[in-house]
């Protein structure tokens, strides 16, 4: 097993004042040789948005795109005519494909807006850009880690899907629980995890909020919860 670590405080961070974002993988003005992406994990971007403020109509393609609202409501529009608004407890998926334009606000005018915004890279290029969201509670169990994202057209978990052989798994486990996760692919590269919220211990690391850890060269691993945590891991091939 060979383990990546990234600490929370070890990521690049810019406040634009409207905007205060952390980015795990080199973005924007953020680069870092040695965090260009894991396997096809392009971009893990944590992002906290001032109230009324958000990201104007711009272009996307060939790439997969997932939000996860933390707190407050994001509000989406796209020019496939979407318009939705997702919520702590939400995720989004968008197959950028062949391109859209898209726009995200915080709805609120009072609190911010928190959110991942995580990019993985495409199995294919040339499809139809798509838009879907669904409520994670409906796609999970207690202290299981569930997959709420997995490959196109989908694998029987109910989740939503996009176009990689990738898949999104979710667990909020309670103080003491040890879940196990077993590789869905033995074309993998590896599996990214990380921490929403609690402490956990993977491979032998502690990890605390936004933490991240990759996993590689392995088929099954445990995660154990030192005290109540919410954590998701991202199972991705090679870029």
């Amino acid at each position: 097993m060979n383990i990546l670590l990234h600490k929370a405080p070890t990521r690049g961070y810019f406040d634009h004042g409207w905007l205060k974002t952390h980015h795990t993988f080199s973005f924007a003005s953020y680069y870092n040789a040695a965090r260009i992406h894991f396997g096809a994990l392009r971009v893990l971007n944590d992002d906290a948005v001032a109230p009324g403020m958000g990201f104007d109509l711009h272009p996307h393609r060939e790439m997969e795109i997932v939000s996860i609202p933390l707190s407050g409501t994001l509000e989406h529009k796209d020019s496939m005519g979407n318009v939705s608004a997702i919520t702590t407890g939400e995720i989004q998926v968008m197959s950028a494909g062949t391109g859209l334009h898209h726009s995200e606000y915080n709805q609120s005018r009072e609190q911010n807006v928190e959110f991942l915004q995580i990019w993985v890279f495409p199995d294919r290029e040339g499809v139809k850009p798509r838009y879907e969201n669904a409520v994670i509670s409906d796609l999970i169990r207690p202290n299981e880690l569930c997959v709420i994202v997995s490959p196109y057209p989908g694998d029987g978990h109910g989740g939503l899907w996009i176009y990689q052989q990738a898949w999104f798994s979710w667990g909020e486990l309670e103080a003491g629980t040890r879940a196990e996760y077993a590789l869905k692919s033995p074309g993998s590269f590896g599996v990214y995890v990380f921490v929403i919220d609690g402490e956990i211990e993977v491979a032998g690391q502690s990890l605390s909020p936004r933490d991240g850890l990759g996993v590689s060269e392995m088929d099954r691993f445990e995660i154990h919860a030192k005290e109540k945590a919410r954590v998701l891991l991202i199972e991705v091939p090679e870029a």
